[in-house]
């Protein structure tokens, strides 16, 4: 079985070789000699040297290919571009900080080697920030109202998949990538085990407020739960309104001095025209997410890939396949004798 390691970089010139190197030391221990790496450069903005530290593996190590890409495509379409380019029969996941240890693999291997479709690591103490704990409580709490994850199914940016598993996943080709969406739409055969989360080795999260918001609010693509809810709430405060009607007429004919105020009346009218326009803005947001896929706007724009003996260029997901299995993406001697027999005797007639 061939593994394939995805790790999206950003700035990570300074860690990368680090994981890299160890993550090979413990696939050796554990009697793994069939694998791959594929390091995607998520356009850092470190004058290069991040992709010059990518280039430096892929001279060093045949199994490591790097892929750049042209613009910042964000962590799960980064990784989405590593799935695209992998071409194992298995896809383990990883972060390029070392918080994702390989010394954990042992444990996601374990439960996958079960017949687990999906193995996530999870963190029972967090080296995480307030700020980044609390984003991933409420992002975690939203999968599960959202796309009905299992209560008891914890997730992290550290998983392994089966192959079948990836090529559903990549047929998805949105710019608005949500991994757990993809993959609890895909199989229920899925597990968490729990992992040691090592402290941050260089620098500080670039996850920051905006991208948090950014990222969470990509479920909306896998879900039509808040659509409902727009519904159910419009339901609602209807009901509310002319329960609120009715109310006031019967108040009117008992006590007809009763004072009907301006006040109450304007904050009533501005009180739902905000759920109004609360309501139209989700609906909105799915018009113009559909729209957006009409123009087929890339999950990640792909500038080359660099690998041992091969050509920088975007390479297919299919050239890397035929290439792994020692054959070329021209064609072979016997097609040319066909085609040149085939032309030969339209010649003739």
């Amino acid at each position: 079985m061939l593994y394939s390691i995805i790790i999206p970089c950003y700035r990570s010139s300074q860690t990368i070789r680090k994981v890299v190197e160890m993550t090979m030391e413990e696939l050796k221990r554990l009697g793994i000699s069939e694998y791959e790496f594929v390091l995607v450069d998520d356009c850092s903005p470190d004058d290069g040297a991040t992709m010059a530290a990518l280039l430096s593996l892929v001279r060093d190590y045949s199994c490591v290919r790097a892929v750049e890409l042209a613009k910042n495509a964000g962590q799960h379409n980064a990784v989405m571009a590593g799935l695209n380019y992998g071409v194992g029969d298995a896809f383990i996941a990883m972060d390029d900080d070392m918080q994702t240890h390989p010394s954990q693999l042992k444990y996601l291997l374990e439960k996958f080697y079960e017949g687990y479709d999906i193995v996530y690591g999870y963190y029972p103490d967090k080296k995480h920030s307030r700020f980044r704990n609390f984003g991933s409580y409420i992002n975690s709490l939203s999968v599960r109202i959202l796309l009905k994850k299992p209560k008891d199914l914890k997730t992290s940016s550290f998983w392994i998949i089966k192959r079948f598993v990836r090529d559903y996943a990549v047929q998805y080709r949105s710019a608005y990538t949500h991994l757990q969406g993809l993959f609890l739409r895909t199989t229920r055969n899925i597990c968490s085990v729990p992992i040691r989360h090592f402290e941050r080795e260089v620098g500080t999260s670039n996850y920051t407020l905006k991208k948090l918001l950014k990222l969470w609010s990509n479920i909306i693509g896998f879900s039509i739960v808040p659509l409902q809810l727009a519904m159910k709430t419009g339901f609602v405060f209807s009901a509310i309104g002319l329960i609120g009607a009715i109310a006031v007429v019967i108040l009117k004919l008992v006590r007809p001095a009763t004072y009907i105020g301006w006040p109450s009346m304007m904050a009533a009218i501005c009180f739902f025209s905000g759920v109004n326009l609360l309501f139209m803005g989700v609906i909105g947001e799915y018009i113009g997410r559909i729209f957006l896929g009409m123009s087929n706007n890339p999950q990640f724009v792909v500038r080359c890939v660099h690998e041992q003996g091969a050509e920088e260029k975007p390479l297919t997901q299919a050239e890397l396949r035929l290439k792994k299995e020692g054959e070329t993406v021209s064609h072979t001697e016997k097609e040319v004798k066909e085609e040149e027999l085939a032309a030969h005797e339209h010649g003739k007639n």
